[in-house]
């Protein structure tokens, strides 16, 4: 099972890959970074993607029909992951369940001329699965 440092150079590995870093979204720590970052500062981009991530894991609005409930015996957040298409750039925020708080989450920062946002998705939803903490 690999660990975070392992985690982020299979994810670097992806076509198209610019920085990838694993956050803890409570608050807003890089608990592992790799490549560069879209605001060339891990810190700053950590806190701001912990922004977004916090904002869609905790808002009922996100959670479906379908999700809701199935919530008693879930754990983690009801979303997978969160999308952010810009002209250049794919970001890709994939959840990560845990066995303590589920509060950590991948951020990809993918080339959007090179990148392949579903071969991205599924090869983080595989890491996220895999990831071992601690």
């Amino acid at each position: 099972m690999p660990g975070i440092d392992e985690c982020l150079l299979e994810a670097m590995g992806l076509p198209g890959a610019r920085g990838a870093a694993v956050v803890e979204w409570t608050t807003g720590l890089a608990l592992g970074t790799l490549g560069v970052s879209p605001t060339n500062d891990y810190e700053t981009t950590a806190v701001e993607t912990a922004e977004l991530a916090r904002m869609a894991a905790e808002h009922t609005a996100f959670a479906s029909a379908g999700n809701q409930g199935d919530a008693e015996g879930a754990k983690g957040s009801p979303v997978e992951d969160v999308i952010v298409t810009t002209p250049t750039a794919y970001h890709l925020l994939r959840f990560v369940d845990t066995t303590f708080d589920s509060s950590v989450f991948f951020h990809l920062w993918l080339d959007r001329d090179e990148g392949n946002l579903a071969l991205a998705r599924l090869r983080l939803q595989g890491l996220a699965e895999r990831l071992v903490l601690g």
